[in-house]
């Protein structure tokens, strides 16, 4: 049993070496030339947060994992020996919501101060505005924990008679407790008015991790929903919008002289806009039409990147061309996958969570029975369910961003993300997971069961005073089922359609 538990330990530092080394690959390969031999601290902030999320993920399985270490413990304190995954999951979450509500925030304004400033200018201006969050942020923790940091735990006083230690036990379906003809004990016939409620106070690092995950959850429920539809759709409408021949010579300069007639019109507008910047005219109008020019912007990318495509050149252009059929095709594949993956959860939330009781456990026994295979197999498949509700929220998060004037547009680009959009997307990404591992303790509480996890989040989140009725109503998981039916319904109506950009921009000047 040591001797496995030693192995846990290796396997999880080994993991943290290679999500390291995973993301540190993925910097390099997204960030814009511009960045390329500078900005160090938002760089290092980036590989560190998005470490910090993988690894959350990839510590619900763990959890389970060290759970069963000790279940067959043949020798007292076996379980002493485990991962101690209580402090781990309140130090990581800890670091999670210091990364995303003060770190994240002072790289950003640190990275797009003017560029003209000098470093020291630049960081007392960053700290200003960090000090000030974290002035008004530590005064509504303290005063919300002051005032409604306890949790609240629906008990039953149990009590009943004592009885003369029998001399046999004879049980049957009449008589299933201690006494003649006792067909039911006494701790089943207690009345509804032995229900009490006992209170207690919370540690504040758990209070802290509960209201961080009340505000991923609202995201979670908002992005998740919309992304488990879009995700796969997105890839199979791709296949369907995919270009189904090489263009003409011709037909190749007609559209790209199109497109050079666009971006004359973007940059005209782009320069209207910084020149009303420079004047101090920056009101809601000129922010509307910022938001116009970034979404004709991406539009227009889109646009060259499939004329591009239509029309290869140079020396290997039929090689390039049959690249991109091959890509469409794996989009195909991949998004029929993942709608597999998403009518599976889908189902899964209203089967186990939604319908009281449960219909079934559905997954968890899927899990359990993968893990009668082989003892990982079902905590990898319960890994790749976990990191595929992180991509999901990732997916709608783009969608909406793309399209709602009140979020702001973070795209990410291979070989073209700059550190500012960088810092965006990993803060979005580390205050989901928590609610992504929330959610998933929850939806698979039957296999995750006796867990740290299970502990923090489904005893004390779900008991917490003035939250615990979000939980109990079910009103995240009911907002992330209506927000799925509505995507799916706005994809079979409108997804085969590109959208043209409107090319309309109301500048003041």
């Amino acid at each position: 049993m040591g001797d496995f538990n030693l192995a846990l330990v290796i396997v999880a530092i080994v993991v943290c070496v290679l999500v390291f080394i995973f993301n540190v690959y993925l910097l390099v390969n997204y960030q814009h030339p511009d960045d390329k031999n500078q900005a160090y601290f938002p760089k290092f902030v980036v590989v560190f947060g998005l470490s910090v999320a993988a690894i959350s993920i990839l510590m619900l399985p763990a959890d389970v994992a060290n759970r069963q270490a000790c279940r067959h413990a043949i020798y007292n304190g076996a379980c002493n020996l485990t991962l101690p995954m209580k402090d781990l999951w309140l130090a990581v979450y800890i670091v999670d919501a210091v990364l995303v509500f003060f770190v994240i925030p002072f790289a950003m304004f640190y990275y797009e101060a003017d560029q003209d400033k000098s470093i020291g200018k630049r960081i007392k201006s960053a700290l200003l505005w960090v000090v000030t969050t974290a002035i008004v942020c530590g005064l509504v923790l303290g005063i919300s924990y002051g005032l409604v940091g306890k949790v609240d735990f629906t008990v039953r006083h149990l009590s009943s008679s004592t009885a003369n230690f029998p001399n046999s036990w004879d049980y049957s379906s009449t008589q299933q407790c201690v006494g003649n003809g006792a067909r039911q004990c006494s701790a089943y016939l207690a009345s509804a008015s032995s229900e009490k409620t006992w209170t207690m106070r919370t540690t504040f690092p758990e209070y802290v991790v509960a209201l961080a995950t009340i505000v991923g959850s609202v995201l979670f429920s908002i992005f998740g929903g919309v992304g488990i539809a879009c995700l796969p759709l997105g890839l199979i409408f791709a296949f369907i919008r995919r270009p189904k021949a090489v263009i003409t010579r011709s037909q190749y300069i007609k559209e790209a002289t199109e497109l050079g007639k666009k971006a004359r019109e973007l940059k005209k507008a782009a320069d209207a806009l910084h020149q009303e910047e420079r004047s101090g005219s920056k009101g809601r109008k000129w922010r509307k039409n910022v938001k116009a020019v970034e979404k004709e912007l991406l539009q227009l990318e889109e646009d060259v990147k499939l004329l591009e495509e239509m029309y290869p050149q140079g020396e290997k252009a039929e090689t390039s061309w049959a690249l991109t059929v091959l890509g469409y095709l794996a989009k195909l594949v991949l998004g029929i996958l993942g709608l597999i993956v998403s009518v599976a959860w889908v189902a899964h939330i209203v089967i186990y969570l939604l319908i009281d009781p449960p219909l079934s456990a559905f997954l968890n026994e899927v899990f359990i029975k993968l893990d009668d295979v082989w003892g990982l197999l079902g905590t990898a498949a319960f890994a790749f369910f976990c990191f595929y509700l992180l991509l999901a929220v990732i997916a709608g998060a783009m969608m909406l961003g793309l399209r709602l004037v009140f979020i702001t547009i973070h795209p990410m680009k291979w070989g073209a993300t700059l550190m500012n959009s960088f810092l965006f997307n990993v803060a979005l990404i580390l205050l989901c997971s928590i609610s992504v591992i929330q959610f998933c303790s929850t939806a698979f509480g039957y296999y995750a069961q006796a867990t740290a996890a299970q502990e923090i989040f489904g005893h004390t989140l779900q008991s917490l005073r003035g939250i615990k009725y979000l939980y109990k109503y079910n009103v995240f998981q009911i907002a992330f089922i209506v927000l799925a039916g509505l995507t799916f319904v706005y994809y079979v109506a409108f997804g085969w359609r590109r959208k043209k950009p409107s090319g309309r921009f109301q500048l003041s000047s």
